[in-house]
């Protein structure tokens, strides 16, 4: 019997069968993360209004996992220009100030109309 568990949060979810992310164990992986305000389908116009919606739903996945922060391993990031890229450094600096215990990341430029994000966290304990 597998110990998978769904991880479903307010304000986010997808209009298919899939949850916003799973837990097995230890590991906590996202499903694609959209910049939607909390609750709506609306994108914010801006990149750093976007940024801060992938943030407020990571969190929010991470806390209804079991975790925070810490426990993320790796962030994916599709922006759709270097605006992008600005408006989420200053969230990734705030969240993971000392660049010793920083997680791997990985930002796509180009090629998406809105940003969205993924990741996956080891939650120890």
């Amino acid at each position: 019997m597998s110990d998978r568990r769904s991880i479903h949060i307010d304000g986010l979810s997808h209009q298919t069968a899939i949850p916003v992310a799973t837990r097995i164990g230890p590991l906590l992986v996202s499903s694609v993360i959209s910049p939607f305000n909390p609750g709506t389908r609306e994108v914010p116009p801006d990149a750093a209004g976007q940024a801060a919606n992938l943030f407020r739903h990571v969190d929010a996945m991470l806390r209804a996992g079991g975790g925070d922060w810490a426990d993320i391993a790796k962030m994916e990031f599709w922006v759709a220009n270097a605006e992008g890229r600005v408006a989420i450094e200053g969230l990734w600096i705030e969240r993971f100030p000392d660049a010793q215990l920083r997680p791997a990341r990985h930002t796509h430029v180009g090629g998406v109309s809105q940003m969205s994000a993924s990741f996956l966290a080891y939650i120890a304990g």
